[in-house]
């Protein structure tokens, strides 16, 4: 009897085995728990992303500490006070004043300039430097186009691009955030200034280089120089350097009296080509063969050489 007891426990348990070797494990998960992240879910969607906040927000901001890094970047050598200053816009100012007063000061005062100089001091020099690049880089130019060059250079879309990917835009101190696209521009224009009164103005002029003047860098110039009537300025530039007469031929033709209709014109002067160009009608070909006439004399080409950005500026009469 012993022994049929024990061997039924022992077929019982060899029958089990495959059962218990076969068993999940899952964690308990309750019902509630995913109606609950769906329903936080769609509350944030409705509510939307939180909006952005300033760096100088956080516990662990050191605004000495930024400063000094922002030079370390650079490889710059800055005065602290003058940096501190390059970046405090004026209405930062006027925003601390604002709460001085709601706290009962009747004569507020912030310990703290503003960089209204520094501002018009960079703007000085940026015009300066940039004016000794393009003349080095482009003396076929006339000035009317390199005039067209360093705005386009010293323009707040292009100052402020070159600011924020420099660092700049969490060092701003600003009433406004995010900060504005003036206020990037004109604090680059405030750290010229005081890297002019820092380091010198031949370091101020090779940060200008690498920083401002490589912005022309694969750039068309006749997307940035336009000249309203291409014909016109041809005219007188041939007149005045006594090349002759204006005389646009029509080279060639193709689908006249389509829609599709192509012709190809050349203008010469003293029975020298100066430039062709292509249109849809007669008069469109005339203008882009006139365009690319000034690129010829100008020596802007797509096809030139490259801008030697190594090169020494040529100091601007």
């Amino acid at each position: 009897m012993f022994l049929v007891k024990n061997s039924l426990r022992f077929t019982v348990r060899i029958l089990q085995a495959p059962k218990e070797s076969n068993k999940i494990i899952s964690r308990d998960v309750k019902r509630w728990v995913s109606p609950t992240l769906k329903e936080i879910r769609r509350r944030r969607e409705k509510v939307g992303p939180d909006p952005p906040q300033p760096r100088s927000g956080h516990l662990e901001w050191n605004y000495k500490a930024e400063l000094y890094a922002f030079a370390q970047r650079l490889h710059e050598k800055f005065d602290n006070k003058l940096l501190h200053q390059a970046f405090t816009c004026r209405s930062f100012i006027i925003q601390e004043e604002m709460k001085q007063k709601e706290v009962g000061v009747e004569q507020p005062e912030v310990a703290l300039p503003d960089n209204s100089n520094l501002i018009a001091k960079g703007e000085e020099i940026l015009a300066k430097h940039l004016d000794d690049y393009i003349n080095g880089a482009m003396p076929k130019v006339p000035l009317e186009g390199r005039i067209a060059i360093r705005k386009h250079l010293t323009s707040d879309g292009v100052l402020a691009h070159i600011s924020s990917h420099i660092g700049t835009k969490d060092l701003i101190l600003s009433a406004d955030f995010p900060v504005t696209e003036v206020d990037l521009a004109k604090s680059f224009k405030a750290v010229v200034a005081a890297l002019e009164e820092s380091s010198g103005s031949t370091q101020t002029s090779i940060f200008i280089r690498d920083f401002v003047f490589t912005q022309l860098s694969q750039k068309d110039i006749g997307e940035i120089w336009e000249v309203p009537d291409p014909l016109q300025y041809l005219t007188d530039y041939c007149q005045r350097n006594n090349l002759g007469e204006l005389e646009p031929r029509l080279i060639g033709e193709c689908g006249k009296n389509t829609i599709l209709a192509t012709y190809h014109v050349g203008i010469y002067a003293n029975r020298k080509l100066l430039g062709t160009g292509y249109g849809e009608n007669i008069d469109m070909a005339v203008e882009e063969a006139a365009k690319d006439g000034l690129r010829d004399i100008f020596d802007l080409q797509t096809s030139r050489r490259p801008i030697d950005f190594l090169q020494k500026p040529s100091q601007s009469q």
